[in-house]
């Protein structure tokens, strides 16, 4: 199974449907998925970091987190996942539009504002109101991960997590893999035992893969996505309720 999951990550094809997918909801909960499974280790990233409307477990649709522990069971028992997101408020959504725009912009300076814009897109979507189903973590079906030991410590994929650098690009050791093999390694071991059980990646992020949203649909040519935006309230960085949109 090693073997098999060490194969080279092929460049994705370019979607044939050009029709927006529609949202077929089903109404699917969110479940809080800490300590349900000992290999699948919970570390949330933006709670760490404090932010406002952050939130301190990780959520996952019902049926994603039974694909997740599909994923883990095709790794080898030495290996494990390390969950830094899931479903994303779009409260905390606009927020890190705003700031990765900010850094983006400082470290080009010469960038204009439509480039700086652009360039934020490739890590953060836009929350436009009235659009909020195009939000992948929004929808509770995206899902921001790593590798880890039997002991839940983060193996090296080449770069950190959001790191905003063209080396974050799920295939770039497949073009540079002397940089890194092992990294190159890492890599490939999760992009294929994530889509074996039925997950898309985005290309840009190693660490971002999809489950039944609009972002899904579109790379499986799919019509219909049926994970749309939840909007939730959130109290104390915990869901206290939430709404399908």
């Amino acid at each position: 199974m090693q073997e098999k999951f060490n194969q080279p990550i092929e460049l994705s094809a370019t979607p044939t449907n050009q029709s927006t997918p529609k949202i077929r909801k089903n109404f699917e909960p969110l479940i809080k998925i800490d300590n349900l499974h000992p290999r699948i280790f919970t570390q949330p990233i933006y709670y760490q970091q404090q932010i406002v409307s952050s939130l301190q477990s990780i959520y996952l649709r019902k049926e994603a987190f039974e694909r997740l522990q599909q994923a883990i069971m095709l790794l080898p028992e030495n290996y494990s996942f390390i969950l830094y997101d899931g479903y994303r408020p779009l409260q905390l959504q606009q927020f890190l539009f705003a700031k990765f725009s900010k850094q983006i912009q400082f470290q080009n300076a010469h960038f204009s504002e439509e480039a700086v814009f652009k360039e934020t897109l490739k890590f953060v979507a836009f929350p436009n109101e009235g659009q909020e189903h195009f939000v992948p973590h929004a929808t509770g079906g995206a899902i921001d991960l790593t590798l880890g030991d039997d002991k839940g410590n983060a193996l090296d994929l080449g770069t950190a997590f959001d790191e905003m650098s063209e080396k974050s690009a799920t295939r770039y050791f497949e073009l540079h893999s002397d940089e890194n093999r092992q990294a190159c390694f890492h890599r490939r071991l999760l992009y294929h035992c994530m889509t074996a059980a039925g997950f898309t990646n985005y290309a840009e992020e190693w660490w971002h893969y999809d489950f039944h949203n609009i972002a899904w649909a579109t790379r499986v040519n799919a019509k219909e996505a049926s994970y749309g935006a939840i909007e939730a309230k959130v109290e104390n960085y915990l869901i206290k309720e939430y709404r399908y949109l």
